[in-house]
Parts: structure tokens; C-alpha cells; sequence
């Protein structure tokens, strides 16, 4: 089984940018589908990237569009989230998840928690 873990989140003023990395361990991601997610309290988690383990395909929500890249390095295990130009609106605890629907595969990391404010 995969083991997801998130890390690079932190405190940022607005217009401010962090990298959020996914490691993981027990497999290679490069097999997976991965997206992230983010989920303030009381509410829905939402998608903000994903990208396609077969032909490396990316998505973005129109929220994030510009702001957000996702990238892999498969010779770290890693998958990576860029994020530009925060605001307060991007405050929330941000997840990776590894798919793999076929297979019925489907693991989360623990989360890391991004905060924008001045």
C-alpha cells in the first residue's frame, strides 16, 4: 500500500507563494493518477489539480487556473503543487490523493495546512 505524505504549508502574506510536496513510499506514484485537494473546516473538499497517470494530462478548477501547477518527478516519488499569487481564499488544509480506479486503489496523505494572511 501507499503511503502519502504531504509537507510545505505554512504562513503566507497575499500575492505570496508555496510549494507543497507529496512524497511517497510503498510504491511509485508514476502508476497513479494524483490530485490535490484542499478542505477548509465545515466544508466540501475541493480538487485543485490533478494529472493523469497515463498520458501526464493536467486539470485545473477556474479558481486556481494560472495560480496552481502540478508536476512529478517520478525519480523522487514526488509530486509537487505550485501555488502563486495566494490569497485568503486559498486558506485550507491541502491533501494529495494517488488513484488508480481500475485497480480500485485510492490512498490520501494526512494533509498540510496553508495559511494566507497578512
Amino acid at each position: 500500500h501507499l503511503q502519502l505524505v504531504e509537507s510545505g504549508g505554512g504562513l503566507v502574506q497575499p500575492g505570496g507563494s508555496l510549494r507543497l510536496s507529496c512524497v511517497a513510499s510503498g510504491g511509485t506514484l508514476d502508476r497513479y493518477a494524483i490530485a490535490w485537494f484542499r478542505q477548509v473546516p465545515g466544508k466540501e473538499r475541493e480538487a485543485v489539480s490533478c494529472t493523469s497517470g497515463y498520458d501526464g494530462s493536467k486539470n485545473y478548477p477556474q479558481s486556481v487556473e494560472g495560480r496552481f501547477t502540478i508536476s512529478r518527478d517520478n525519480a523522487k516519488n514526488t509530486v509537487y503543487l505550485q501555488m502563486n499569487n495566494l490569497g485568503p481564499e486559498d486558506t485550507a488544509n491541502y491533501y494529495c490523493r494517488a488513484l488508480r480506479l481500475l485497480a480500485a486503489e485510492e490512498y490520501w496523505g494526512q494533509g498540510t495546512p496553508v495559511t494566507v494572511s497578512s
